[in-house]
């Protein structure tokens, strides 16, 4: 059985309602690996698994 929580897709605008950082910044820390990479979901679309996101703001709780 496949966890549907891992499935979960963020958005770039639902990921910068979450993460106080800009899109530009964000693109820095995944380039740099300190931020999950995106995931490409079309031609000019990306997102983020969910999960992932929050494990990242758990980390630096």
């Amino acid at each position: 059985m496949i966890c549907t929580k891992h499935l979960n897709i963020i958005t770039q605008k639902q990921l910068l309602g979450l993460i106080p950082l800009t899109a530009q910044h964000i693109l820095r820390m995944e380039k740099a690996g300190l931020f999950p990479k995106r995931i490409k979901l079309g031609k000019t679309k990306v997102g983020w698994f969910l999960f992932e996101i929050e494990e990242w703001i758990k980390k630096r709780r």
